[in-house]
């Protein structure tokens, strides 16, 4: 049976997550034609895109006002694509603020859309749970204390697992690694990850450096591991280290074997810190944010944590600093923590296993095509 699928995806993640689900949902039904917006892995499995998702990872409500000509071109071009009546379904793959939109428009000519990767109703504007209800035809949620929260609002849900369960898997033993990227063995190891876009190293590089800095002075058998994302020229953050008088061992990408071979890690905000979680690693959850996005977002945001390992386990499993938080003080006197106390570093591993535990079985992607297909009324 042929089917044509309109699937959007906006970021790199969504790109990665909805590759594997195309792969899925091709070996139940290969005569599915997808087409939409996606990147590189999406395309491998078969996606034609109209869009790249090379332009649209902007982030934060002051900086995406410098690419509004581009995302109203997206919005044109994709609304006309539905607006000719040729899909049989939608998958939308989190990036809320466009799919959304896109989902409405899809109700109007009767196109069930399915969602995959809620958005954060939970963290601010929960209003948008009655609009979701209308237009969604089923909801694909990643995060366990999602579900109820959609069932007790009427929408049709699903929780399929994290994606994370079955991605972040280290190729290299502690040891392995360590001996790879030249790292001493039995020396307490500190991980420093600044995140992969530009204003993250703009904004966090820096303390977490000074704060390197007062740790060594503290811990003088201590060592640094920075893994570079490809997004960032490696050269940058080189020159920016070669300012401070600690020396910390730069390796390209890898990160889920660079976290894997430290003690604790300095980390930003964001979807690493789950990453870091699933691996067992202690961790201080560091962000600052353009002084006016970040003046938005505490009077829009209604959650206490803002670093996701937390809000998966609903209480501040590991410390979080913010904004005027952000101090090489700070930062290292959470990090010589649990290098000091046996006992908190211990306790902090085993609430971030429990965590990992709630997360679900490997396998998301095929769960996810399954139900989809069955919604769609395919034998499976």
């Amino acid at each position: 049976m042929s089917l044509n699928i309109l699937i959007i995806a906006g970021e790199e993640s969504g790109d990665l997550h909805g590759g594997n689900l195309v792969k899925a949902l091709k070996e139940i039904c290969p005569e599915i034609n997808f087409k939409g917006i996606g990147g590189d892995k999406m395309r491998r499995a078969g996606v034609e895109t109209v869009f790249g998702i090379e332009k649209m990872g902007t982030v934060g409500l002051v900086e995406i006002f410098g690419s509004l000509f581009f995302y109203f071109n997206v919005y044109r071009t994709i609304a006309a694509e539905i607006a000719k009546k040729q899909y049989d379904a939608a998958i939308f793959i989190d990036y809320p603020t466009l799919n959304l939109m896109f989902a409405k428009l899809c109700r109007r000519i009767n196109c069930p859309a399915f969602f995959f990767i809620s958005p954060q109703i939970w963290a601010w504007r929960a209003g948008r749970v009655k609009k979701i209800r209308r237009i969604i035809k089923k909801m694909y949620v990643v995060l366990p204390f999602e579900e109820p929260i959609y069932k007790k609002a009427g929408v049709p849900v699903e929780f399929v697992g994290h994606p994370f369960v079955e991605i972040v898997k280290p190729t290299l033993t502690p040891e392995e690694a360590k001996k790879q990227f030249e790292l001493t063995p039995g020396k307490f190891t500190v991980g420093i990850l600044p995140g992969s876009r530009k204003s993250e190293i703009e904004f966090l590089l820096e303390p977490m450096l000074q704060a390197a800095e007062r740790i060594q002075e503290e811990i003088k058998d201590c060592q640094f591991v920075l893994p570079i994302a490809d997004s960032i020229d490696p050269e940058d953050i080189k020159n920016r280290i070669e300012k401070y008088s600690i020396e910390i061992k730069t390796i390209q990408n890898n990160n889920y074997n660079v976290m894997n071979c430290c003690d604790c890690l300095i980390i930003a905000s964001g979807s690493a810190t789950l990453e870091a979680g699933l691996l067992i690693r202690p961790m201080v959850i560091i962000y600052k944010l353009n002084p006016l996005t970040h003046w938005l977002a505490r009077r829009l945001v209604k959650i206490k944590d803002f670093g996701l390992v937390n809000i998966v386990a609903g209480e501040t499993v590991v410390p979080e600093l913010i904004q005027h938080e952000v101090t090489p003080k700070n930062i290292s006197k959470h990090i010589l923590r649990f290098y000091r106390e046996k006992t908190y570093r211990d306790e902090t591993q085993k609430k971030l296993l429990k965590i990992k535990e709630s997360l679900g079985e490997p396998g998301f992607a095929v769960r996810t095509a399954r139900s989809i297909c069955k919604e769609l009324g395919l034998k499976v």
